[in-house]
């Protein structure tokens, strides 16, 4: 994944101080909220019952928004959570992180209802945008990512298997040869549409420009970057037609 923006906030926090950190990880100058969010965070590491039970009493007052009865694993990473909004019944598994950095809009990361991301699961939402809807479930070691203003978005009812790869905006320049390209940006890219009642296998990958169209299947180890039509169930490197639901 596109790494340069992580490699800048690794700069910002060893060498800016306070402030630097709130920037980047808190995403608040407020030192009360960054005191209880230095709180929570301590929670976080509590193993067993006792840590569930804490940070389902205190981790709601983290986010823009969050429903009722939502669970958090242990060991769960945060990065700006008042730009989070989180539906009910929300279970968000052991070791996942959450990064919601972008400062120009006001929610980056949206989990409907009855979502489940299962344990070590990354969505990062650096200058992009990350939606999912109601009752979909991220498999184990999934990467979700939005960046360059190249939103990901899915609907509802999604099954995703464990080690998918999903970005939106996952290509850097690289015309210039004087310039590390590390440092030429990244290509903005038209972001990753799933629609309802799609279910993409174990390590698949999407890349900007997909679009799952309703009721497709994407076969494990696939990798597409433009449109699946309904009901078709594609496999492959590329992604091609193997057959039709129904």
């Amino acid at each position: 994944m596109p790494e340069g923006g992580y490699q800048k906030t690794q700069k910002q926090v060893g060498g800016g101080g306070l402030g630097a950190y709130q920037d980047a990880i808190v995403g608040s100058r407020s030192l009360g909220f960054t005191l209880y969010f230095e709180f929570c965070a301590w929670v976080g590491a509590l193993p067993g019952a006792l840590g569930i039970l804490m940070r389902g009493w205190f981790w709601p007052r983290l986010f823009g928004a969050c429903g009722h009865g939502v669970r958090f694993g242990r060991g769960v990473v945060l990065r700006h959570p008042r730009r989070m909004r989180l539906g009910a019944r929300v279970v968000v598994g052991e070791g996942c992180v959450l990064d919601a950095r972008n400062e120009t809009i006001e929610t980056a990361l949206s989990l409907g209802d009855d979502v489940m991301l299962s344990n070590y699961v990354v969505i990062n939402c650096k200058g992009g945008s990350v939606t999912l809807g109601s009752r979909a479930g991220i498999g184990a070691h999934g990467v979700i990512q939005s960046v360059a203003d190249s939103p990901v978005v899915m609907g509802d009812d999604v099954i995703v298997g464990p080690r998918c790869y999903i970005v939106g905006g996952a290509s850097y320049h690289h015309d210039r040869l004087d310039v590390p390209i590390n440092q030429q940006g990244i290509r903005p890219d038209e972001g990753v549409r799933v629609a309802d009642n799609v279910w993409l296998g174990s390590g698949v990958t999407l890349l900007g420009g997909a679009v799952v169209e309703s009721g497709a299947i994407v076969a494990a180890g696939a990798l597409v970057r433009d449109v699946v039509p309904a009901n078709q169930i594609v496999g492959g490197i590329p992604a091609a037609r193997i057959g039709e639901r129904g």
